[in-house]
């Protein structure tokens, strides 16, 4: 997310037209360490900076 270090990792559920983001099972990465569960995330589009998939 825009001017923070720390990373989301979650399923991405929907996306709408200004790619607002629904995730679930999302946790948050701290460091490299994921330091908590968040559960269900909406994210707003224009703080979302890069998305990649996870390796299984």
């Amino acid at each position: 997310m825009k001017g923070d270090l720390n990373l989301l990792e979650g399923t991405l559920k929907s996306v709408d037209d200004y790619m607002n983001l629904h995730l679930v099972d999302t946790m948050e990465i701290v460091r490299g360490e994921k330091v908590r569960s968040l559960g269900s995330v909406v994210l707003r589009g224009n703080n979302i900076i890069l998305i990649t998939p996870v390796e299984d």
